[in-house]
């Protein structure tokens, strides 16, 4: 497809696209850029979080008649979430396809909507439909790409460990909001609803600010214009070219499986606050401030869990920010292993502090930094996965990964949650390290032996066998 074959839609884009990579950016643009990166960011990390961090208050106040293992049940009301989950491995590839743009203004407006309507929901359908649609916009992760695209070879994990330490600050908003707006668990709803209007008010910033990436553009010509050897495949998006690329080339086969394994522990990303919220509880208990669990955990989810989470961003952005020095200074694999092995040692940390009853605002340092690791783990190999793939189908094959990740967090739930319906959620810390943990082990062999750095690769030049031998 070339020269005067080219047909007249095709010839159109180009024009477009070769209008758009002219135009001149200014020196002010990329910090603008991640000015405009970092409030999507907080809106997702709002989004992913607010649920995690109400997740008690939410389980007691609406499914209460459950018991002690409403937690649990609150989870099993999550497979409501897969099929969104399954749509949504359709939709990121569209964004190799259409730009990368829209759907960074797309998912953010779509959090937002989320947000807004779990805010109005009275009954559990309409707080499932609310949650459905957050989890439909959440894992898309435009804003990474954006990242990965826009930023210098040398400085892009670093950028991107700052970016989304930032935005993990921004998190402090719904500990600062449980307090003014939370004065009993069954007022939860109201934390809703400011980051809602924070993500109206983003998406819309994005709409007005933001401009297509020069790869994206570069390789959307390259495709129109039938260069196979400069795009590194002839496909543009979709699912089934990206698991088909994946199958063919050894790195990206054993990224995907690396994934798998390290998101066995994704339930401590959402079961923290119960980890806290039961572990001070159970400690009172223990020492006779409370007669029963329910009169503890009401007390410790208002006082000292909302103290903990004070802290819990600070522990999480600093998880966040330094393994990208890591990356960048040393290896991704290097970042990778590292957040392994903290993330699981933190938990502990966490988990027998809340227990022993240590002073609130320490022990939300200790969760936040766990988690934060653990996420910078998911990145890492997240970002290795990207900057093993050609342009053309980054995005589809960032997609796909969610298969490799949705497989290891059903065998997560499969370890998980029999503990908790026999145990309640007092045992929450000791079922998701028996998940975790031997994963993460997993994954740490794997990123050791079967895969190869790719810090500092070109993005523009990459075609995805550069790693086969």
């Amino acid at each position: 497809m070339s020269g005067p074959d080219l047909s007249a839609q095709h010839a159109k884009e180009i024009a477009k696209r070769e209008r758009q990579l002219s135009k001149p950016r200014g020196k002010l643009y990329f910090p603008y850029l991640l000015l405009i990166i970092s409030l999507v960011y907080v809106t997702d990390e709002i989004a992913s979080q607010v649920g995690t961090l109400m997740k008690t208050e939410i389980a007691n106040d609406m499914l209460s008649h459950f018991g002690e293992s409403s937690v649990g049940a609150l989870d099993i009301l999550s497979v409501f979430s897969v099929p969104f989950l399954m749509l949504g491995i359709l939709y990121k590839p569209l964004s190799d396809r259409f730009g990368r743009k829209p759907f960074l203004v797309i998912n953010t407006l779509g959090m937002a909507l989320g947000l807004l309507i779990v805010y109005l929901s009275g009954s559990i359908p309409v707080y499932v439909i609310g949650a459905c649609v957050i989890q439909f916009f959440v894992p898309h992760d435009m804003q990474a790409v954006y990242i990965m695209e826009a930023a210098p070879d040398k400085h892009r994990a670093k950028i991107y460990s700052a970016v989304k330490c930032v935005a993990m600050l921004g998190v402090m908003l719904i500990p600062l909001l449980r307090r003014l707006l939370m004065h009993e668990t069954a007022q939860w709803r109201r934390v809703y609803l400011i980051p809602a209007v924070i993500g109206l008010v983003t998406g819309f910033f994005a709409l007005c600010f933001a401009k297509e990436t020069d790869a994206f553009n570069r390789s959307r010509i390259n495709y129109l214009r039938g260069d196979v050897e400069a795009n590194g495949t002839d496909a543009q998006g979709g699912v089934l070219p990206a698991l088909k690329f994946v199958w063919k080339h050894r790195q990206l086969r054993w990224l995907f499986i690396a994934l798998a394994c390290a998101e066995t522990g994704f339930l401590l990303t959402i079961d923290y606050e119960v980890i806290l919220t039961y572990g001070y509880a159970g400690h009172f208990v223990k020492t006779g401030v409370f007669p029963n669990l329910a009169a503890a955990v009401e007390s410790a989810g208002v006082n000292e869990v909302t103290a903990a989470l004070f802290l819990f961003p600070v522990g999480c952005a600093l998880g966040q920010l330094l393994p990208g020095f890591i990356a960048d200074k040393k290896s991704r694999k290097a970042a990778a292993l590292t957040c392994s092995v903290l993330a699981v040692v933190l938990l502990l940390g966490f988990m027998l502090g809340a227990n022993a009853g240590l002073e609130p605002h320490l022990v939300g340092f200790l969760a936040g930094a766990c988690i934060g690791f653990f996420w910078s783990n998911i990145d890492t190999l997240t970002m290795m996965t990207g900057e093993s793939a050609p342009t053309a189908l980054r995005s589809s094959i960032l997609a796909a990964a969610n298969l490799a990740t949705g497989a290891g967090i059903g065998l997560a739930y499969g370890v998980t949650l029999p503990l908790l319906t026999v145990f309640g959620n007092s045992a929450a810390g000791i079922a998701i390290l028996c998940a975790a943990v031997p994963g993460l082990a997993a994954a740490f062999v794997i990123l050791a032996l079967k895969t190869h750095d790719t810090r500092g690769v070109d993005l523009s030049r990459v075609k995805g066998d550069e790693w086969e031998v």
